[in-house]
């Protein structure tokens, strides 16, 4: 029986793309589905009904929710097929302490950037999304993806946000490749991969989204 496999997702959610890039990746085929986030279908409601987020990965009829849950499921189940975490257990420890790392630290400061502060507190927040990504970029040294020579765990966790980042640098007025020049390498080295150019939203739906949200929240 062949397995089948659903993506609840939208197109420029940077949680989703994580499963995107690791789906491609491992060479899984599976059935996309776009939502609509202002009317959610009943699936994933049903399949989410907890946090009733995308994404969602449907596997056999089986919901796994959160994107770094699913990104260790899908490195669990297709293991044989290019790994995501290293073999050694130390190392998946620190893996996962930089992923959820990311987890708490990009996405909520990114949106304080684009949509939740003004004046004193934007600034606050450009200066801390800055400091972060120099931490990241501190950690990924002179290696060419952050698991050593592996496109691996972290990586696949980080690099969706590329396509949120020049949607921040607009909002905020500030350059992340001045401020983190070895990351944007990294980041252009990441886009060489077909999983990942295939997989990422284009920046400029990113910030038509966010200027329609922006607009919704009535800050412009």
């Amino acid at each position: 029986m062949a397995e089948e496999l659903v993506l609840l997702d939208a197109y420029i959610s940077m949680f989703g793309m994580r499963l995107r890039i690791a789906l491609a990746e491992k060479g899984l085929h599976y059935e996309y589905r776009e939502e609509d986030l202002r009317n959610k279908s009943q699936l994933l409601l049903e399949m989410n009904p907890v946090h009733k987020k995308v994404p969602v990965l449907i596997h056999n009829g089986k919901p796994i929710c959160e994107s770094a849950i699913a990104l260790q499921y899908i490195d669990e189940v297709w293991h044989d097929k290019n790994p995501m975490l290293p073999s050694d257990p130390l190392k998946r420890a620190q893996s996962r302490f930089w992923a959820h790392f990311i987890d708490q630290k990009i996405q909520p400061i990114g949106w304080k950037i684009w949509a939740g502060a003004e004046g004193e507190e934007k600034e606050a927040a450009k200066k801390e999304f800055v400091e972060v990504l120099k931490i990241l970029e501190g950690e990924l040294g002179d290696k060419p993806y952050f698991e050593g020579e592996m496109f691996g765990f972290v990586d696949v966790s980080l690099i969706p946000f590329y396509s949120w980042f020049s949607t921040y640098e607009t909002c905020g007025n500030f350059s992340i490749e001045k401020e983190c020049p070895k990351l944007m390498e990294w980041t252009k080295r990441c886009m060489q991969r077909d999983s990942v150019c295939k997989s990422l939203a284009e920046p400029e739906k990113v910030y038509e989204f966010v200027l329609s949200r922006r607009k919704k929240y009535g800050l412009d």
